[in-house]
């Protein structure tokens, strides 16, 4: 037997080679060390999880909602003083009405009318014929400015249109000016013995009056779409450029012309743009107001004081002194525009998820 093994039949330890496995190693009572278990059943002892403070925690949710409140409190204070305030005493304003006593002496007294004000506005035929008016304005209006911006912005996105900076600031210059002297210059424009379109019209044979009954219309929309087409142009245009232009490429490289890609490719990816500019020029349009307005202090002008239900509101505040008529009616054309826009917006979601 060698000194190694004898030494470690005397009880002597030998030199170790490595860890003692976990099932030797005990107390001197014989029993396994606590801890030592998952290790013998072939485990590793799983170092326990950090825990995250609460109190930090909460101290981060506490200065998030603080900061996103100094940010969003600005917006609400405006909007709450230009929006809320003044729709909210509106609404005030149209259930009251005043009276006179009964010999006149006393002078008017403010009382409550109820929905009177409401009964008188949709009873006067007056207010209902400037829904009309609204709807062949809308008829004429949208589809020619629609129309003619998607056009404008697809020829300025293709290759074909040179100078595009220019035709940019060309285009949304119009929008730059008032639409008080927008209406101005072309009430100039559309007066005879000065302007000098009429005057070239008539050397070419065309006679129109643009301040009679059946141009009125028309007068008016050519303004509008001076004034604004520009503006819609300049939304359409910003979205095309957002395009890929890689499903651009995919396109042509599949042999789709021009006109495909515009109607295949192009459009549906700015339907959001598209749905935007109609909303806002419908509701713009039901707020028909400043070119009509000047329009009907041209001379022979078929326009009226109450021709737009906006025109009407204005007529009782400031020429009739009824306010409350004036509330009413101006409640009624914002419950309309409620609800049209309401329309345009499910009209147009039913049709995306109708798309497979």
């Amino acid at each position: 037997m060698s000194t190694h093994d004898a030494e470690r039949g005397a009880g002597v330890p030998g030199p170790r080679t490595g860890p003692a496995p976990d099932s030797a190693r005990t107390d001197e009572g014989g029993a396994k060390a606590p801890g030592l278990t998952a290790r013998t059943e072939g485990r590793r002892p799983q170092a326990p999880a950090p825990r995250r403070s609460t109190a930090l925690s909460s101290r981060t949710r506490t200065r998030t909602r603080l900061a996103a409140g100094t940010l969003l409190t600005p917006f609400f204070a405006l909007f709450t003083v230009a929006m809320i305030v003044p729709v909210g005493y509106a609404l005030w304003l149209s259930l009251f009405t005043e009276k006179q006593s009964g010999l006149g002496f006393d002078g008017p007294r403010t009382v409550f009318g109820g929905l009177g004000n409401y009964a008188t506005a949709l009873g006067d035929q007056a207010f209902r014929d400037g829904f009309w008016v609204l709807l062949g304005y809308c008829a004429l209006y949208l589809p020619l400015m629609i129309g003619g911006a998607i056009a404008l912005a697809l020829l300025l996105d293709t290759a074909l249109a040179r100078a595009r900076r220019f035709f940019q600031l060309a285009l949304f210059l119009p929008h730059a000016i008032p639409g008080l002297i927008a209406a101005l210059i072309w009430i100039y424009l559309y007066t005879p013995q000065l302007s000098p379109v009429v005057a070239a019209m008539e050397a070419g044979g065309i006679g129109f009056d643009f301040f009679s009954a059946e141009g009125t219309l028309p007068s008016i929309v050519n303004i509008a779409l001076w004034q604004w087409l520009g503006y819609n142009v300049v939304i359409f245009y910003a979205a095309l450029q957002a395009v890929d232009r890689s499903l651009l490429e995919a396109a042509t490289v599949d042999g789709a012309g021009n006109w495909r890609i515009a109607f295949s490719v192009k459009l549906p990816l700015i339907r959001s743009s598209l749905v935007m500019v109609l909303l806002f020029t419908v509701i713009g349009s039901l707020q028909l107001f400043t070119e009509p307005l000047i329009l009907s202090r041209g001379s022979g002008s078929a326009v009226t004081s109450t021709w737009t239900p906006n025109m009407y509101a204005y007529s009782a505040a400031f020429e009739r002194n009824d306010y409350g008529l004036a509330a009413a009616a101006s409640v009624l054309i914002a419950l309309v525009a409620a609800v049209l826009s309401f329309v345009v917006t499910r009209f147009t979601t039913r049709r995306k998820e109708a798309r497979p």
